[in-house]
């Protein structure tokens, strides 16, 4: 009899199914700040339109203005290394380079491209990389790739990182610590400050910080967690994402020129794969250059998201968070799925976070809120919690 080549997929769909950790694709229509799902309009709650910029149809009108069918390129059609380095690349990266004051930076077509390849092309086998225990999978990604050997610290935990650095930085030509900023599952924050600290006491060790979701929605000018510490100088490769507040795609890291020349020549998903389409990096240069007008936008971010942080607690709810992100634990898988279905019936489009994008019996409804929402629906939001 012919095996069924698929039947141990149809199986782990099933038991994936059984614990209710079965993803599908939503298919949502989306208008402005809310989503339409099934017929039912929702405020949206789940995405990473930090700052409300995605949805701004002004902001995308005032740019179509500029564009002219010469000036409209939707394809680089090639690597950066052949011919898909347009002019767009280079002022793109001078205008992050002019606002950071940084010595040189290097823009990727994703945030996943930029983490899954940086430390593949930096560490060989007398790196050692000390990750925090709840780093981003595309993190996890780039540290297993790496011929590095690793070792995570427990989460925020500083005195185990430094008992790490103690005892291994005579072993290893370099350390390499890595950590995000502000975390995406729990919306907490790393301790820059004592990092950097951390860093300048070793003479081999540096610094790798993800800002995917502080960028835009922190600092004076909105330039992330870094630039409201005060220590965007003093981070090795400051990594960003256009993805998220920014309202575009991409990813990008400051760092020294000499690193920057080496990932052009070492970094495979940068010199294997099409570039970012020159529209795409025009569109990202045209919003970075209003990025320290939105100050009104963070500021509505930072009262709404204190708001709802103070309501949850109030409630007995645990609260990590000390961001815009808020996560709201359920325990189990089932009863994330009911939680989120049951807010969605009340207009709050949220989605449950389970295994394996977060560890076992510690599933979640996130909430990501955004600039755009309202003081009395994040009272009606907490209500319903």
């Amino acid at each position: 009899m012919k095996r069924d080549l698929l039947q141990s997929y149809k199986e782990e769909l099933a038991q994936l199914e059984a614990r209710s950790n079965l993803r599908t694709l939503p298919e949502v229509v989306h208008r402005g700040r809310d989503v339409i799902r099934q017929g039912r309009r929702m405020l949206n709650l789940s995405s990473n339109d930090y700052l409300g910029l995605a949805s701004e149809l002004s902001l995308r009108k005032t740019f179509l203005e500029s564009l002219t069918p010469e000036r409209f390129l939707p394809s680089s059609s090639s690597s950066r290394l052949l011919t898909g380095n347009f002019e767009a690349n280079g002022a793109l990266e001078e205008l992050l380079c002019r606002l950071y004051e940084a010595e040189s930076c290097l823009v990727f077509n994703s945030g996943y491209h930029m983490n899954t390849g940086i430390l593949p092309a930096v560490g060989n086998a007398k790196t050692l990389i000390l990750a925090d225990r709840l780093v981003h999978a595309s993190l996890i990604d780039g540290i297993r790739l790496s011929p590095a050997k690793f070792i995570r610290y427990r989460h925020n935990n500083y005195e185990h990182l430094e008992s790490l650095l103690h005892h291994n930085h005579a072993d290893y030509e370099r350390i390499i610590i890595v950590t995000e900023s502000i975390f995406s599952m729990d919306g907490d924050e790393a301790d820059l400050r004592r990092l950097v600290a951390l860093k300048k006491s070793y003479p081999n060790v540096m610094l790798y910080v993800d800002e995917a979701h502080a960028v835009g929605v922190r600092g004076g000018k909105g330039l992330g967690y870094a630039e409201e510490q005060g220590c965007i100088a003093d981070i090795d490769f400051l990594a960003g994402t256009f993805g998220k507040a920014l309202a575009s795609v991409g990813g990008y890291v400051l760092c020294r020129r000499v690193m920057r020349n080496f990932l052009v020549n070492k970094m495979r998903t940068l010199i294997f794969t099409t570039a970012l389409p020159p529209v795409n990096l025009m569109w990202t240069h045209f919003v970075l250059e209003r990025l320290e007008g939105f100050d009104n936008r963070r500021d509505v971010l930072k009262k709404m998201s204190l708001r709802l942080r103070e309501g949850l607690i109030a409630k007995g709810y645990a609260c990590p968070s000390g961001s815009h992100i808020v996560p709201v634990m359920t325990g189990g898988s089932r009863e994330a799925v009911l939680k989120a279905e049951e807010l969605q019936r009340e207009g709050f489009y949220l989605l449950p976070v389970r295994p394996p994008t977060v560890p076992e019996g510690t599933s979640r409804i996130r909430i990501s809120l955004t600039a755009s929402v309202r003081a009395e629906e994040v009272e009606h939001l907490v209500s319903l919690l």
